[in-house]
């Protein structure tokens, strides 16, 4: 009798074990061997110095000077040609008071301590248009190295997305983590992607929400708005 229960309670725990294992929560460890991948994002740690003073990334085109081409706006300017530095949404104002986690780890960093000039790119994995235009902003942190720090901000993602991404579009500027849309929330945006422009004096000179971005239209809101001349 005792054997033939035990050969009825083996299997009910085996259904048991199963149903546990099928609702782990998603990117859940599957056993303790089990080793983070490496991040592809670079570490956040050179945010807070200016452009320029960080060894530049692999194949980086050395930059022969910040000086913006004749007629375009500076980036404290008003003017231009036709442009509009400080539109409605930007303001001029500068970055919030927010602290968010690097995806790499380490200390948490300030956004005001952030050097600029820098243009921040808010995006998530599962937004094709930001998956669109990622792989231009890595072409433009390696064209720019020197000018302008290129960042991005992860919002409501998975890691193991985010991850993925980074992985398969060779995504290598540093990433900040907001999980709480808290950077949307006090810029009171909230589709992505999600673009600033950002000064040397860490002031937003615009917020651009236009969708996908490729090289040249990034180039152009370089120049017109931080006034740098970035090859597109």
């Amino acid at each position: 009798m005792k054997r033939r229960f035990a050969a009825l309670l083996v299997p009910a725990l085996l259904v048991l074990a199963g149903c546990t294992a099928t609702a782990a929560p998603e990117g859940a460890a599957t056993g303790p061997d089990r080793a983070p991948r490496p991040s592809p994002f670079a570490d956040c740690a050179t945010l807070a110095d200016p452009p320029g003073t960080a060894p530049a990334p692999t194949g980086s085109v050395t930059p022969s000077g910040p000086a913006a081409p004749t007629g375009s706006a500076g980036a404290g300017d008003s003017g231009g040609t036709g442009s509009s530095p400080a539109p409605a949404g930007g303001g001029g104002s500068l970055l919030p008071e927010l602290v968010l986690s690097c995806f790499t780890g380490g200390a948490p960093v300030t956004l005001r301590d952030i050097q600029g000039p820098a243009v921040i790119n808010v995006w998530a994995s599962w937004c094709p248009p930001c998956r669109q235009e990622l792989p231009a902003f890595q072409r433009l942190s390696v064209r720019a190295a020197g000018q302008l720090q290129v960042i991005g901000v992860n919002s409501r993602d998975s890691r193991d997305g985010a991850q993925a991404i980074g992985e398969d579009f060779g995504i290598r500027f540093p990433v900040l983590f907001d999980q709480g849309e808290a950077l949307q929330r006090e810029l009171r945006r909230t589709a992505v992607p999600l673009t600033l422009l950002v000064d040397a004096q860490g002031r937003v000179r615009h917020t651009d929400t236009s969708g996908a971005l490729d090289d040249a239209r990034l180039a152009e809101l370089v120049r017109r708005h931080l006034g740098l001349a970035v090859p597109a």
